[in-house]
């Protein structure tokens, strides 16, 4: 625990420097301005704790509560743009000291003769201000905080998830009561700007309202991922420090069992996957714990509704071998694996082969039972899936990818994992080799052509995709070997997690508004013509709409939710309506039930500019790109 609390520390000094700082960074130079020193003290004061404490408590409270995730978020928005207009408004500023005068009084301070001081006054607007900053200030963590934040997210906080968040608490707040105080010692040792104190003030005031406008729309990520796009390596070794051996060692120690799980459980939280198919030993395999229902378990027709499939034990898998598969149906990186393990069920499974999807879900819609019976017969999966919806099996693993494959010997040890596409031939070496541990002597050793050769990117017609940010910190992985040819990456349009929408109208959260373009849109980017309601998770035209999107890819990909079943979707590429394709009908793809469809299917890659016009009750989530 002590080594995870040092660097813990260490990382929280660093994280100033994190390309996911970087919007919120002129709020920390905002909080040195005034003339009170007292200031700074009451930022960094109520950062720490608001920092600390909805990082440890915010699933409990959200849920005890019943509120919006985004609410407390929506707070701090509101308190950062109060304290710009206070920084422009003068009259606004006056009063304002006044509250907090009273505020001051209120808190004890009169009797010791402070109630009215400067002093006073600045401490309680920097504290305002600091738990306004704590609750938007979202590091690029590494893999200790990460273990942190993953068991508050399953209301699991101890002792140690305290000790970590208070170092790293404490590390960060360092550098951020430097860089106040360092910014009002310039401003008052250089005469040219102490002569000017007022407009730079005014002037901070004006970009503390521009970053809260940009917070609240969720511009911040856009940003962020601009710089990223911009300077690919910025920011990619302040968490390395976290990837020593030391620290692994003792997050594997303190990760220890999952939670409810017996000890030697298999943890991934902060695992390196292994290489090349040696087999080691990564401790028992959690027991299946999601929630269910199961499908595929009863000899009943794949996909269809499990009123009666039992639930498996992984007890009464001993002596085979499994393969833990976490998927979810939108996700196309997960449904370009599905060939292989095809390929493999159909081929192993009279040698002892279980496969076991584990279904954890990326959008709401995913977690209805029809749609998930829907996607497995559609998709042809005929093997034992768990719906996870509340994520107790992707916990218990503690995973963090979609797909994610977990090799499971005989004996229920996990000897092997995979995160993301491709080294098809290499997992079914991992196959080969633990079915001839069971004694299955006629496919061992491994020779031959592997039985899933020639899937590939030939067969599809798919190019590998990248990784792309899922929902809760999740990742989509892609291939070990990624093509040489740029691929834009995956897309969201919910302005949860949205970024790219070019808009020469001010953008607003759940309302509808009549959109329109500022330009054509550039690879990555999209815009809106007509009325849309652009939501948490997905967009929506109020009944007809025209989504314009700028991509580098040879294939793309459309998650859509149908509202009612006579919405279409007429798609154009560089101005060309496409007539045909593997989901477009006469000119128009007419989506019927919630899953992922292909617009485009082009002969190579390249830069283009795809038209969608929406008619109906579609809401459309994301892009996906090949």
């Amino acid at each position: 625990m002590t080594v995870l609390v040092a660097f813990a520390f260490l990382s929280g000094i660093v994280t100033i420097l994190s390309p996911c700082i970087l919007p919120v960074l002129p709020i920390v130079l905002a909080g040195g301005l005034g003339s009170g020193r007292s200031r700074p003290f009451g930022v960094v004061l109520g950062f720490a704790f608001s920092f600390a404490f909805f990082t440890l408590a915010l699933a409990s409270i959200v849920q005890a509560l019943g509120i919006p995730p985004d609410a407390l978020r929506v707070v701090a928005v509101a308190l950062i743009l109060v304290f710009g207009l206070v920084l422009l408004l003068p009259a606004l500023g006056r009063r304002f000291e006044a509250f907090f005068s009273r505020l001051a009084s209120i808190g004890g301070a009169k009797s010791s003769g402070l109630a009215n001081s400067r002093p006073s006054r600045d401490f309680w607007s920097g504290l305002g201000l600091g738990l306004g900053l704590g609750l938007v200030w979202t590091p690029c963590v590494g893999p200790i905080m990460a273990s942190v934040i993953s068991l508050a997210l399953s209301r699991h906080v101890d002792g140690g998830s305290i000790l970590i968040t208070a170092a790293y608490t404490l590390g960060t707040s360092i550098p951020m009561f430097a860089v106040m105080v360092g910014g009002r010692a310039m401003l008052n040792r250089v005469p040219w700007l102490l002569r000017r104190s007022g407009a730079i003030q005014r002037g901070f005031g004006l970009v503390m309202i521009a970053v809260a406008v940009m917070i609240g729309f969720g511009l911040d990520r856009r940003f962020q991922a601009a710089v990223l796009t911009a300077f690919p390596s910025y920011g990619a070794g302040l968490t390395a420090i976290e990837g020593t051996g030391p620290v692994r060692e003792a997050l594997r120690v303190r990760g220890g069992p999952a939670v409810g799980q017996p000890v030697g459980n298999f943890s991934a939280a902060g695992a390196m996957p292994p290489e090349n198919g040696e087999l080691g030993d990564y401790g028992a395999a959690p027991a299946f714990v999601a929630e269910g229902p199961w499908f595929n378990t009863g000899g009943a027709n794949p996909g269809s509704i499990p009123l009666a499939s039992p639930a498996l034990e992984l007890s009464a898998l001993r002596g085979k071998v499994i393969l833990v598969d976490f998927w979810t149906y939108s996700c196309v990186n997960c449904i370009r694996t599905l060939p292989y393990l095809k390929a493999w069920y159909a081929a192993y499974k009279k040698d002892g082969l279980v496969i076991v999807g584990v279904h954890s879900p990326e959008f709401e819609f995913e977690k209805r039972v029809s749609n998930v019976s829907t996607a497995i017969r559609d998709l042809g999966v005929t093997w034992p899936v768990v719906m996870d919806d509340s994520y107790s099996q992707w916990n218990a693993y503690s995973n963090q990818y979609w797909p994610a494959h977990y090799f499971i010997d005989g004996h229920g040890r996990v000897r092997y994992f995979h995160f993301g596409e491709g080294d098809y031939a290499t997992a079914e070496k991992v196959i080969r080799e633990l079915l001839a541990e069971l004694g299955n002597r006629a496919i061992a050793p491994v020779s031959g052509e592997p039985v899933a050769a020639g899937i590939g990117t030939g067969a599809s017609g798919l190019a590998p995709a990248s990784a792309a940010p899922g929902p809760t910190g999740a990742a989509k992985a892609g291939p070990a070997a990624l093509s040489l040819q740029p691929v834009t990456p995956e897309t969201y349009l919910g302005y949860e997690r949205g970024s790219g929408l070019d808009s020469a109208t001010a953008p607003m959260a759940d309302k509808s508004v009549d959109y329109r373009p500022s330009r054509p849109p550039a690879d990555g980017e999209w815009s809106l013509q007509g009325k849309w309601t652009i939501s948490s998770q997905y967009i929506e035209p109020e009944n007809l709409g025209t989504l314009r999107l700028g991509f580098h890819a040879m294939h793309v990909f459309l998650v859509v939710e149908p509202e009612e079943k006579s919405g279409s979707i007429e798609v154009s590429v560089d101005g060309t309506r496409i007539v045909s394709g593997p989901d477009i009908v006469d000119g128009l793809v007419i989506p019927t039930e919630s899953r992922l469809y292909q617009l485009i299917q082009l002969p190579s890659s390249g830069a283009h500019v795809l038209t969608l016009v929406v008619r109906g009750k579609l809401r459309l989530f994301a892009f996906t790109f090949g």
